[in-house]
């Protein structure tokens, strides 16, 4: 049986450092049926040199350049020239395990159309990974175990952009690279969920994170938190929000209040609570803070929830459940 054609996708820019440790990763991979679509993204130094002596020996390797600026357009360009019936994206400055693409085309192939593949990720770094990072891996991951990557979107991207796999034609079906929100990783999950793509459980580890300081993640202003309540609060109210039940938003720190502030601009109704007693009855962007406690008052109410403590997350957690209320339908955490 014919094995089917990935095309890996892979924008670089400015990862001389990295990059020949990125394709050698890709070029040992245990499946070789597999073409590398390199888009060079207006690089400075010798990242195009790199990657153009490894096409010359490596017919697989196909290098161009972006039709415009950024990542957004250099994903465009390279879904433009991809011929594969499964697409992948891989980050220039990260690594494949050998095995990656088996066990991503395994998965997928058992499962056919209507499915992501996705696979563990760890973090490495040359200076060690920070606490946060550590607890973003821990907990991405345990979601991808289950393949419940949806159960907590709203929270961060619950699909990491250098490690899913999916037929083409769900790709499209999604609407591929077509659309210009940051971070594009991040909208592309939750497209993948408004399409109703199932997550396929996996673990085992297909992919080493690479951190560094100067990562667009961590540099670029599109990958700022306002970017990510813009998107999570734009697909809240297309996806989950039910306007015929009363909204409430809990917290008043800075999530909370740009939440809050968001709503009172699209005019969505809702009801502010918090328990900080120096904030209750007091209004913000024209709106009264309320009590916790007076959520009992409403009938069959959704909460978006942007508390960021973790001790009184597990706090409203253990009420919600005490009032029967099912996350991703009753409650939703934004952080």
């Amino acid at each position: 049986m014919q094995q089917p054609l990935v095309s890996v996708i892979t924008p670089f820019k400015n990862t001389e450092k990295y990059l020949s440790e990125c394709i050698e990763s890709l070029i040992g991979q245990t499946y070789a049926n597999w073409e590398l679509i390199a888009i060079n993204d207006h690089s400075t130094d010798n990242s195009y040199s790199i990657v153009e002596e490894y096409a010359k020996k490596d017919g697989r390797i196909k290098l161009f350049d972006n039709d415009g600026n950024g990542i957004i357009e250099a994903l465009r360009t390279a879904f433009t020239k991809s011929t594969g019936i499964m697409i992948t994206r891989m980050d220039s400055d990260d690594i494949m395990t050998p095995d990656k693409l088996q066990i991503l085309v395994d998965n997928l192939t058992e499962k056919g159309t209507g499915h992501v593949a996705v696979g563990l990720v760890r973090y490495f770094s040359e200076v060690g990974i920070s606490d946060g990072y550590s607890r973003y891996e821990k907990w991405l991951n345990a979601l991808i175990a289950k393949g419940r990557c949806y159960d907590e979107i709203y929270k961060e991207c619950s699909i990491p952009s250098p490690n899913w796999l999916v037929y083409k034609e769900d790709l499209i079906k999604c609407g591929a690279f077509d659309l210009n929100f940051y971070p594009e990783d991040y909208d592309l999950t939750f497209r993948f969920y408004k399409n109703g793509l199932k997550c396929i459980p996996c673990n085992q580890v297909t992919h080493h994170w690479r951190d560094y300081s100067t990562r667009t993640s961590r540099t670029h202003e599109h990958y700022s938190n306002n970017y990510f309540l813009d998107i999570k609060l734009r697909y809240f109210l297309e996806l989950d929000y039910d306007s015929k039940r009363p909204l409430t938003v809990w917290g008043a720190g800075t999530k909370g209040k740009t939440i809050a502030n968001h709503l009172v601009k699209e005019s969505v109704p809702f009801h502010w609570i918090c328990d900080n007693p120096k904030k209750i009855g007091h209004k913000i962007y024209g709106q009264e803070l309320l009590n916790f406690n007076t959520l009992a008052d409403f009938n069959t109410p959704q909460s978006i929830i942007t508390v960021a403590n973790e001790r009184a997350q597990l706090e409203i957690l253990h009420y919600m459940n005490n009032q029967g209320m099912q996350a991703m339908k009753d409650f939703f955490f934004f952080c």
